[in-house]
């Protein structure tokens, strides 16, 4: 009853929303009826660690993965131990370097009939204040030592594991997401009635599903939506607006019915298969364009290879001649 309201309200005031409005909109309806199976990373695609492995393999594992949470297993997936959060890693380290530091920088006092009369005088003319608490008005923060921090030690040396939620594949994406609000346990495994693991979801992955593809300071920023690549010919991202596309290719892609509902070439297609396209399939749309996948996950798609057919590809000759 409520999407048909909100539906009913959305099409009354079409004209007050924006492209972008409407978009969050229909994802926040289809989120409502979204299952966790449908939003999770699939088992094949899980970034982990075993357990045994070494901080310095976690640490190489951050830096090429670009990720903020590494599931820990012993063995096999179907037995994880926990995460490692990037924060608490590089928390620790600061730590280590720093104890590292300053045990470094001890040393053994020289005995007292070897001290000289001036370090001598100078100590008994410093205030009282500053022999008993110590005058660090001055002092300059502690040197990190991180050369001296052993990275062959395993993992669960450091004792920065943090727990992950398990959740069944049928679970309602909305119940995951106020779960997670209300434990603050941003990770979740998805566990079949085996008890063996079949995927994983993060809150980010949840949110994106009703604001869109959320993009940090390290995602590449793509100046144009189509491209022509030497290799590959014609590319585009899955966020070109279908317009976009219908005018470089000079042909018309949607209906007026489907152009109240899809903007983007990633939301025509999906439309077309009714789920998100996987890497390396091919759609075809009823004009023959042909489209193939190049880069997607299991959340989204990302890159798009665009086949026209020799009739698009072939110069056309002008339509109202003759």
């Amino acid at each position: 009853m409520l999407e048909a309201d909100l539906k009913g309200e959305a099409e009354a005031e079409a004209a007050a929303f924006s492209n972008e409005e409407r978009e969050m909109l229909r994802r926040l309806l289809r989120f409502g009826g979204q299952r966790v199976d449908d939003i999770m990373v699939p088992r094949a695609d899980i970034i982990a660690l075993e357990e045994s492995d070494s901080l310095a393999e976690l640490l190489r594992t951050f830096g090429e993965a670009g990720v903020s949470r590494i599931p820990l297993f012993s063995e096999t997936l179907d037995d994880p131990r926990g995460m490692i959060h990037v924060k608490d890693l590089f928390r620790w380290l600061t730590q280590e370097a720093a104890n590292d530091a300053v045990n470094s920088a001890i040393v053994i006092a020289p005995p007292a009939s070897e001290v000289s009369a001036e370090a001598a005088s100078a100590d008994d003319k410093a205030p009282a204040s500053a022999k008993k608490n110590g005058d660090d008005s001055n002092a300059e923060p502690p040197m990190l030592d991180f050369g001296s921090v052993d990275l062959s030690r395993p993992i669960t040396s450091a004792k920065i594991r943090r727990p992950v939620l398990y959740v069944p594949p049928s679970m309602p994406a909305t119940n995951l997401l106020i779960r997670m609000q209300a434990t603050r346990i941003h990770m979740a495994l998805v566990v079949d009635e085996y008890g063996g693991t079949d995927g994983l979801v993060t809150i980010e992955d949840l949110i994106e599903q009703i604001v869109g593809e959320i993009e940090d300071e390290h995602d590449v920023d793509e100046d144009d939506y189509i491209v022509s690549e030497p290799k590959l010919g014609l590319v585009a991202s899955a966020r070109t607006p279908v317009k976009e596309l219908e005018k470089h290719l000079g042909i018309k892609l949607l209906t007026p019915d489907e152009e109240e509902d899809i903007d983007t070439l990633g939301g025509l297609m999906f439309s077309l298969l009714g789920r998100v396209p996987v890497r390396g399939e091919h759609v075809r749309h009823p004009s023959g364009v042909e489209l193939e996948v190049l880069d997607a996950d299991a959340r989204r798609l990302k890159k798009v290879k665009i086949h026209q057919p020799r009739a698009l590809a072939a110069p056309q000759p002008n339509a109202d001649k003759g």
